[in-house]
């Protein structure tokens, strides 16, 4: 059986980062902690394109499209969905979700979903920086991989 090696090598990659602007404070950490994680695994600053958007529902437009440039190896959906008092986390949770998947499926492009849903600040805020630099490290190993597989 020949097995692939998870490889989380990064150099000369190409990311593309949505940001959602909502929830600003938990969203700037989570990008904060993505962009010191993808510089650990050798992705140059001048490699990473970071587009923000309002809120969760329009990131996977913005994903799509850059998507459809084939300018980049992997790509990274920043944002945070807080519960509120109304179904509306639910919604939004739900549909940010189902698009950043269809959005990766339909163009093969690897997209790493650190969109938080939680039910208050603080576990946002206790989640940002993990969930940040864990997206990183799964958009550099889902393009290894799909490269291995090639």
């Amino acid at each position: 059986m020949r097995e692939i090696e998870n490889n989380l090598n990064g150099a000369g990659m190409r990311i593309g980062i949505v940001q959602s602007r909502f929830n600003a404070p938990v969203c700037e950490g989570l990008l904060s902690s993505c962009r010191a994680q993808l510089a650990k695994q050798g992705v140059r600053d001048e490699d990473i394109t970071l587009a923000t958007v309002p809120g969760a529902l329009e990131i996977p437009l913005v994903l799509q499209h850059m998507a459809q440039t084939h300018k980049f190896d992997a790509l990274i959906a920043l944002g945070a969905v807080i519960r509120g008092d109304t179904y509306h986390f639910e919604v939004v949770s739900n549909e940010s979700a189902h698009g950043v998947s269809e959005v990766q499926l339909h163009a093969g492009v690897p997209i790493a979903n650190a969109i938080l849903t939680t039910d208050t600040d603080q576990q946002a805020e206790e989640r940002m920086n993990v969930k940040g630099a864990e997206a990183a490290l799964v958009a550099i190993e889902m393009v290894n991989l799909l490269k291995e597989i090639a």
